[in-house]
């Protein structure tokens, strides 16, 4: 059987812990990896490597660090369809979805190489006689990204890249339910020039976890997953004196307006509800038909749904794989084998799905729940899994004061013609990214990714202007130069005098 290891200093190293997990094939069921659990010595010893990669990679110049970067980027390119393929073997998600999330993850890498901007200081001379002064950035040091099972390449590269270009050095702990992704992409940054040390990967589970927010050699932690881990690992790492960015679950909102394109509003939910078996943070999970159109629209949502083909994640014709985890499917089959007693029409059920010749594999259908009341747990918990619900609202107003009523502000979405709607829309919805007539408005790299609410804990976004602010730290320099003309001043005791 395979074997995932740690990858620390620029090298595999194998596990020494003794302790190991399944990495399943989503598809089939069967386990094909082990991946090795890191013990708190283990990642002790890893924050020691960052910790003496960073002396030097701290202070290297960036035109040092963006040769490795654009390198790096070639590197990723080049090997778009292997890392793919790693995500569809332990996520289940279909090839062309994988080189979506491949895509996007690149996007940041991308901006990484364009550091030199986004570092440069601000200088203000002549504040007082022959007194300047400027202001810098500088890296914090050894700072760890703690990643989800959704997306093995994307998140961690919306953390690392603008992390080492900063100067930092890095750990990465990524999910242990498919890890083999992580490790590839630390194995092409070092084959792209990346010292050993600065960038290190290190599996595990819940103890490898709190090892690195009780570190005190870690100056900084991000964090993309569930809000109650995300809370958690805001209050620890904060009690031990980290900067943290927690961003957390989430619970989706798509508005659709009486005027609006009920063919394209559809089109978009079904895209965006169901897409990655609805495994993302940026999933539409939730509906609001505003008016009449509720009836219309979810007919034309289920004549879409129902001709989503679901399959293996290798095979070309699959638009929608399994779910991670057997445990996982059965606790989204739940939410809608409850539906119904909890006010809800069942307009679609996916619970009995499977595919013929995967069988144990981690199956289910998709779910259209109509009707939904706001007190149902289909409603109120976040599903992760292909599980629509729609709700009703008579009118605009009521339906912004139920997407504000939810404690969750990722996302949300507004289906309209009416500009003027749109534009109170996007200034009165209480949440992180809005997107009008777009269903999953996840920005790009240049701008910041993150909510509002319980679905982000901490002062910063991820990646963009934000991300290159949480990596580095701000410094003030005030400096006086004499003139070889001036005389000794003598001592003056009082404030210093900018006039």
């Amino acid at each position: 059987m395979k074997t995932v290891n740690h990858w620390i200093g620029g090298k595999t190293v194998e596990g020494a812990s003794g302790n190991y997990g399944p990495v399943t094939d989503p598809a089939t069921g069967e386990v094909t990896t082990q991946v090795a659990l890191a013990s708190v010595d283990e990642v002790d010893a890893a924050v020691r490597v960052a910790k003496e990669a960073f002396r030097s990679w701290g202070q290297s110049s960036l035109a040092a660090r963006t040769k490795v970067l654009f390198a790096y980027r070639a590197l990723l390119d080049a090997n778009r369809d292997a890392i793919a393929d790693l995500i569809v073997a332990e996520h289940g998600k279909v090839h062309s979805d994988a080189l979506g999330e491949v895509a996007r993850g690149l996007e940041i890498v991308e901006l990484a190489c364009g550091i030199t901007v986004q570092l440069k200081g601000e200088l203000s001379t002549s504040v007082s006689s022959r007194v300047d002064v400027s202001s810098i950035r500088q890296p914090i040091g050894v700072v760890a990204g703690i990643t989800p099972f959704n997306f093995p390449a994307m998140v961690p590269m919306w953390m690392f890249p603008l992390a080492v270009a900063c100067g930092n050095t890095f750990i990465l702990k990524p999910s242990e339910k498919d890890p083999s992704a992580s490790t590839l992409l630390a194995q092409l940054a070092s084959q792209a020039g990346l010292p050993a040390g600065v960038l290190n990967v290190v599996h595990g589970d819940k103890v490898a976890v709190d090892a690195l927010l009780a570190h005190p050699d870690i100056a900084a932690v991000s964090f993309v997953g569930s809000t109650p881990i995300a809370r958690h690992i805001h209050t620890t790492a904060a009690a031990n004196g980290k900067r943290v960015q927690a961003l957390g679950g989430a619970k989706n909102h798509m508005l659709v307006l009486p005027d609006a394109d009920l063919d394209a509003a559809a089109d978009a939910a079904v895209s965006a509800a169901y897409g990655s078996a609805g495994e993302r943070c940026m999933a539409i999970s939730a509906v609001v038909a505003v008016g009449s159109i509720g009836d219309t629209l979810v007919e034309k949502i289920r004549e879409r749904a129902e001709k989503i083909k679901i399959g293996p994640g290798n095979d070309p014709l699959s638009e929608m794989g399994p779910l991670i985890t057997a445990a996982h499917r059965d606790k989204v089959a739940s939410y809608v084998k409850g539906a119904a007693a909890q006010g809800a029409d069942v307009v679609l059920d996916g619970t009995g799905f499977t595919v013929e010749g995967h069988e144990d594999g981690h199956w289910i259908g998709l779910s259209l729940l109509d009707n939904v009341k706001t007190d149902s747990d289909a409603y109120r918990d976040e599903i992760f899994g292909p599980v629509l619900c729609v709700l009703r609202a008579e009118t605009y107003e009521e339906g912004v004061a139920l997407i504000n009523a939810s404690p969750y502000g990722n996302g949300t979405a507004i289906f309209t013609r009416d500009g003027g709607a749109a534009r109170r829309f996007q200034l009165e919805i209480e949440a992180g990214m809005v997107g009008v007539n777009v269903p999953i408005p996840v920005p790009v790299g240049y701008h910041s990714f993150g909510g509002w609410k319980d679905s982000l804990f901490g002062d910063h976004h991820i990646y963009g202007n934000d991300g290159t602010h949480f990596y580095t730290r701000g410094k003030v320099v005030t400096t006086r130069w004499p003139d070889p003309s001036d005389a000794p001043a003598g001592v003056d005791l009082g404030f210093p005098r900018n006039h």
